[in-house]
């Protein structure tokens, strides 16, 4: 509010004539002796509104622009020397009758060229007696997006709560009523267990997910080495890949490194490696592979990609651009089969983006599914660290020797 006021006392400034100066001296009850000439202030006002990030128009009785800054312009509320918004004008008349300041929000008709339609803030002052009014405008519209997506994400969430809290209820009533069948008491305790599971997963990846979004998502940023969070990811799943019947393998260049926090960046590999355990069947394997892609004139900077391929299910191409949401599951029945809370790859997504870098997809429906993890590398030596662009080979689950992974599927 004080910049709002200031900013009134600097639009009153700049209206033409003597009106306007000797208005905000009496308003400031400036000594005439003390107060910078008209035309001075004028020119001094004019300047000052120009750097002012929300917009600011002076009007006159008729609504015609006397003055508006840049800001003002490219948010379209100035057309031809007038005042395009109706619902703008409307205020302006209600400030005039009443002598108070007005705040009122506003969307604005149409939106910019290209873009989402504007939602600003619009406070309002009467500036002299006969008629000048400043608008101070600014824009929400994306903290307007913002609230939306946190209101979605909180009717999201009380939804995913109240399946798992609402099967343990029923299975606790289940479990009372079969209290002398011990086969049915069992059966049901394993569905509890399931369902205890799931909600405690939930509410785990419900707190990661906050924190990534908080103010310093990467509190302990440092060189980290690829090969550990491949080893280490691969290790974390191993019995997630027995218990499938399945295997995962890694391979690729050695001796990369990135700059970030580790635990996050280990997060968002077990994440990719157990989606892909999920959606993947018995007797096939999943792949991790790590390359390094140089510097180019096209895309500057090197960059580590680390993949993460399956052999399963695939994804449908109209769920590809959704699949990094959160809540979206491209197969709800083998999510819940699967105890899935539908946050994994959005925590990934998330952690990519706070390290300055991305994660994308390619699948085909029944052959599989590629996501690529890509950091901005590291340059700098790390000490014990093969030198990069040798080849790795390992194994994961599974027990047997396999070749390296196949890394190129998907990577462009």
């Amino acid at each position: 509010m004080a910049l709002a006021a200031s900013t009134v006392g600097v639009l009153a400034a700049a209206v033409p004539g003597r009106r306007g100066a000797a208005w905000w001296r009496a308003r400031r009850r400036l000594p005439a002796q003390e107060a910078v000439p008209p035309a001075v202030a004028t020119d001094l006002a004019r300047r000052m509104l120009e750097v002012i990030r929300h917009g600011a128009v002076v009007v006159d009785r008729a609504n015609s622009v006397v003055l508006a800054n840049a800001a003002a312009r490219q948010m379209g509320v100035v057309r031809d020397g007038r005042l395009a918004v109706q619902d703008l004008r409307v205020l302006a008349d209600a400030v005039r009758r009443h002598g108070e300041q007005q705040v009122s929000v506003v969307d604005l008709p149409g939106g910019r060229l290209g873009r989402d339609p504007m939602a600003v803030v619009a406070r309002v002052a009467p500036l002299d007696e006969v008629g000048h009014v400043a608008f101070l405008i600014e824009d929400v519209t994306e903290s307007r997006r913002l609230e939306d997506v946190r209101r979605d994400f909180v009717a999201n969430v009380s939804h995913e709560l109240k399946t798992p809290v609402g099967a343990l209820t029923l299975l606790a009533e289940a479990v009372a009523e079969a209290a002398e069948d011990p086969v049915a008491v069992r059966r049901f305790a394993e569905r509890m267990q399931h369902e205890g599971t799931r909600l405690g997963r939930l509410v785990t990846e419900l707190i990661e997910l906050s924190r990534l979004q908080g103010a310093d998502p990467l509190p302990s940023a440092r060189v980290v080495t690829v090969d550990r969070l491949v080893t280490e990811a691969v290790d974390r799943t191993r019995l997630a890949a027995e218990r499938a019947g399945m295997v995962v393998v890694s391979g690729g260049e050695r001796g990369l490194t990135v700059s970030g926090e580790e635990g996050q960046l280990i997060t968002a590999l077990v994440n990719l490696v157990d989606n892909a355990i999920a959606y993947s069947s018995a007797g096939t394997r999943v792949a991790v592979g790590t390359r390094l892609r140089r510097s180019s004139p096209a895309e500057p900077g090197d960059w580590v990609e680390i993949s993460v391929s399956d052999q399963g299910i695939g994804i449908a191409e109209s769920d590809l651009e959704r699949v990094f949401e959160r809540f979206f599951r491209s197969d709800p029945a083998r999510s819940r089969a699967t105890g899935g809370t539908g946050l994994g790859l959005a925590i990934v997504k998330h952690i990519a983006t706070n390290h300055g870098g991305g994660v994308s997809v390619w699948s085909v429906e029944g052959s599989g599914s590629t996501f690529t993890l890509r950091l901005p590398a590291d340059r700098r030596p790390t000490p014990g660290v093969t030198e990069p662009g040798k080849p790795i080979r390992s194994v994961a689950a599974g027990g047997a020797d396999r070749r390296p992974a196949d890394d190129s599927r998907g990577m462009t």
